[in-house]
């Protein structure tokens, strides 16, 4: 199903995350301490610039509309991952690997979480003659 229009940047900028994701585990099982201060930094830098950015989006914009309509769950397991994630991308200057590690894990399971959870929920909102809107209040 196509995204509504409101949804499809932030759907498009999941891309970046899940290679970002994939780049931090690569690292990670690597080994190698070089890979894993290169991956490191390059979560660090795409988290300033462009997760973070996200986030606020997500959260300024589509998160309200799902708080009322009632998606509380969905809401709070959202910002509490953007929290962690931002407590890890502030610990990436560090280049531990357990630090990278995890916030490749939980960055690629948010983006699953968003897109087959978070973002159905919205779409339903937005749209509610889709067929995955058939059971979701309307705001």
């Amino acid at each position: 199903m196509k995204r509504h229009e409101c949804l499809q940047d932030l759907s498009r900028e999941h891309h970046l995350a899940l290679r970002l994701a994939l780049a931090a585990r690569r690292a990670v099982a690597a080994g190698d301490p070089a890979q894993v201060r290169a991956a490191a930094k390059l979560c660090a830098d795409a988290f300033g610039s462009d997760l973070e950015p996200h986030f606020v989006r997500e959260e300024d914009d589509l998160l309200p509309l799902l708080a009322r309509a009632g998606a509380s769950a969905l809401v709070a397991r959202t910002l509490n991952e953007h929290d962690e994630m931002r407590r890890l991308a502030a610990r990436l200057d560090e280049a531990e690997p357990a630090t990278l590690e995890r916030f490749g894990e939980l960055l690629g399971a948010h983006v699953r979480f968003e897109e087959r959870k978070l973002f159905e929920a919205a779409q339903a909102l937005l749209d509610p003659a889709a067929p995955s809107g058939k059971n979701t209040p309307t705001p």
